[in-house]
């Protein structure tokens, strides 16, 4: 896979970037497609929550369709997550607080919040199709109760969405190259543990019938989340909600 293999349709607006991604699946579109579009109508970030959907901030999805054998596909959000980082990373200025990753794969600049990634998986026919949801704040930052949240502005980017997508679209192909369809998830773990954000650090996690606190002890080879319970031992978590402190 190349970045020539990638195809990209600029939208107006949509509901979601997502639901056009899906659409396109269902109509049999072969994937590496990248749907972007100035404003969604019914954005959604994890859990049904609402994505709000500004016109100067960065709304994408990238369909892909059968991306790698079952068992690799739980770390395909730390590839994600490393491409929206280095993409971000790429258009900050010199002294820029650095971008770091949280669990699993939210951008945070100085643990803020600065991206929403949503992967949404439908099984179509004998075919897998994914679409990655990517929401970068660029010049707006919508108020968030669970998180604070930031924008590429706030920290001296002075970038449009268009030209951010430019290096969205050139990290995602770097990076899904080096996964290699899960045969290089060891160099994906590597990488992603050489930016994360709170490692050694007292976290809450989130889960959805109870919340379980500890210390961050960083991620397994398989990308789930290790967390240090004391006399309780290490608990590996697969899915949930971080929070510092």
């Amino acid at each position: 896979m190349s970045i020539d293999d990638f195809r990209h349709e600029a939208l107006d607006e949509v509901s979601s970037t997502n639901t056009i991604a899906i659409a396109r699946a269902r109509a049999g579109d072969p994937g590496l497609l990248w749907i972007t579009a100035n404003r969604q109508s019914d954005g959604r970030g994890r859990r049904g929550r609402p994505w709000v959907s500004e016109p100067g901030n960065l709304y994408s999805s990238l369909l892909l369709i059968d991306p790698a054998p079952q068992q690799a596909i739980g770390t395909l959000p730390l590839v994600v997550s490393l491409a929206v980082h280095a993409a971000i990373s790429r258009v900050l200025p010199p002294g820029a607080p650095p971008a770091e990753v949280k669990w699993p794969n939210d951008v945070m600049i100085e643990r803020r919040k600065t991206s929403g990634i949503l992967l949404e998986a439908e099984r179509v026919g004998d075919r897998l199709a994914l679409a990655i949801g990517i929401g970068i704040n660029i010049r707006h930052r919508p108020e968030l109760s669970q998180y604070p949240v930031t924008s590429l502005a706030e920290n001296g980017a002075d970038i449009g969405p268009q030209q951010f997508f430019a290096h969205l679209f050139a990290a995602m192909a770097e990076y899904l190259a080096i996964w290699d369809e899960g045969r290089a998830v060891a160099e994906i773990v590597d990488r992603w543990r050489a930016v994360a954000c709170g490692l050694g650090e007292k976290i809450t996690v989130n889960l959805p019938d109870r919340s379980i606190s500890g210390i961050f002890s960083g991620i397994d080879d398989k990308g789930l989340l290790l967390l240090d319970r004391g006399a309780e031992g290490i608990q590996a978590i697969a899915a949930g909600d971080v929070f510092f402190g």
